[in-house]
């Protein structure tokens, strides 16, 4: 895989999620820092820093953006949220626009 079909999500605590760009495409504004026009940061190197979302948040949904693709393409599952995740996560997503 190349670096340009990729990118780099970095949590609140430095940990880094390298996650397909298809995947992260998910996320609107996601999409929107890494195509908007211009030379912002997010865009030349394909990183984006989330020093709001927590690892253990930002891990899951990196799982959503994947299982949002499986869904997509019409396999139908399940994505499981722990109760203790669920309102971290509702923020995040929200924040996102997931």
């Amino acid at each position: 895989m190349k670096k340009e079909d990729t990118v780099k999500l970095i949590s609140a605590e430095g940990f880094e999620f390298v996650v397909d760009k298809e995947a992260a495409m998910v996320s609107q504004t996601i999409h929107n820092m890494l195509t908007s026009p211009g030379s912002f940061a997010e865009r030349e190197h394909g990183e984006v820093t989330f020093p709001e979302i927590s690892t253990t948040i930002l891990e899951k949904i990196c799982q959503y953006f994947y299982w949002h693709l499986q869904f997509a393409s019409g396999k139908e599952t399940e994505f499981p949220i722990e109760p203790e995740l669920t309102l971290e996560l509702m923020m995040a997503a929200n924040y996102l626009h997931t």
